[in-house]
């Protein structure tokens, strides 16, 4: 008997095209696991409420980041990939999900002591309370049995499992209802952005993976380097430049021979952000080309919107209705 495939639920926030952090912290990593796991790919909408109430932009912003996923080797006939509001059993499953969960459980959370020290108690948003809760629904809707996530995001995966457990235990069925996920460890690569900070489009710091080569060295030339290297046959030191990681990444094979030759003072800043350019650019080629073939046929990326969303709308319903059987409530 064939072993059925463990699920997976992924997402992001629609913020617009992708750049590189997006590419090596998530994608990359998404599209290795297709092959091994049943994925479902959140385009969060609503998630993306809890920074920006503004909606104007999130269907085209949802329709640019779900290209790029195409772009990247996302394939929709294994992967479904769908909007978060166009299901509503998120909403649903989400209002059940608060009542199993204290608040004072949720103000614990450290990603929210995080955001409460940039803002001020009376303007945290319940969505920011709550961030946890959508998620678990999120999760739990899919019966996800493994989450992908980096250390620093393992309690919102035990909030998860405490929601699960607690839903199972109040309304047993046989077989439960909820699995209880467990978190898949990810060493997330971090590049880290153009001027040495956090890389983020709203600081405009980033590489986005639809740049043609020429905006890509453009924006290279910024980058910030050793400040301790000036000028070239000043020795560099390699591991606190920033180009020098884009090069761990995109252009290992030249890795030793550039270490080298900064450290002696042989390569300059200017050549040696030229070269990195070059790969990076020849590393995106491929999925510029894929952008500019889903760009000339829009109609396609909308079906494969709407096929995913149909599928998800499909497994939703099914869990929905498992949940008010064991609730009594159908």
């Amino acid at each position: 008997m064939t072993q059925q495939k463990k699920t997976i639920l992924s997402g992001m926030r629609p913020t617009g095209k992708l750049h590189l952090g997006h590419l090596v912290g998530a994608l990359e990593n998404w599209v290795a696991l297709q092959g091994e796991f049943q994925n479902y790919h959140l385009i969060a909408d609503y998630h993306a409420l809890t920074t920006n109430p503004e909606t104007a932009d999130i269907y085209a912003n949802s329709i640019d980041m779900l290209i790029d996923w195409l772009s990247a080797g996302l394939d929709p006939e294994q992967s479904p990939m769908f909007r978060q509001s166009q299901i509503k059993e998120h909403a649903e499953l989400h209002l059940i999900f608060s009542m199993l969960i204290t608040t004072a459980r949720l103000e614990r959370n450290p990603t929210l002591k995080e955001q409460v020290r940039d803002l001020e108690m009376e303007n945290i948003a319940y969505g920011h309370l709550g961030y946890p809760v959508l998620q678990a629904a999120d999760i739990l809707l899919y019966k996800g049995n493994v989450v992908p996530v980096g250390e620093d995001q393992l309690p919102h995966i035990e909030i998860t499992r405490e929601i699960a457990r607690r839903f199972n235990a109040l309304y047993p069925s046989e077989p439960p209802v909820f699995p209880e996920p467990e978190g898949k460890i990810t060493k997330f690569a971090r590049l880290t952005g153009l001027d040495g900070k956090r890389m983020s489009k709203s600081v405009g710091n980033t590489i986005l993976l639809s740049d043609p080569p020429e905006v890509i060295t453009k924006k290279l030339r910024t980058a910030v380097t050793d400040p301790q290297k000036l000028r070239k046959g000043d020795p560099g030191r390699p591991d606190v430049c920033l180009v020098f990681s884009y090069h761990n990444k995109f252009n290992p094979a030249e890795t030793a021979e550039i270490r080298t030759n900064c450290e002696s003072g042989a390569l300059g800043c200017v050549d040696c952000k030229l070269r990195c350019a070059a790969r990076i650019g020849d590393a995106l080629a491929p999925m510029r080309e894929r952008r500019t073939h889903f760009e000339a046929h829009m109609d396609d990326v909308r079906d494969i919107l709407h096929s995913g969303e149909l599928r998800a709308k499909e497994i939703a319903q099914a869990t929905m209705h498992e949940v008010r059987t064991a609730m009594r409530i159908g």
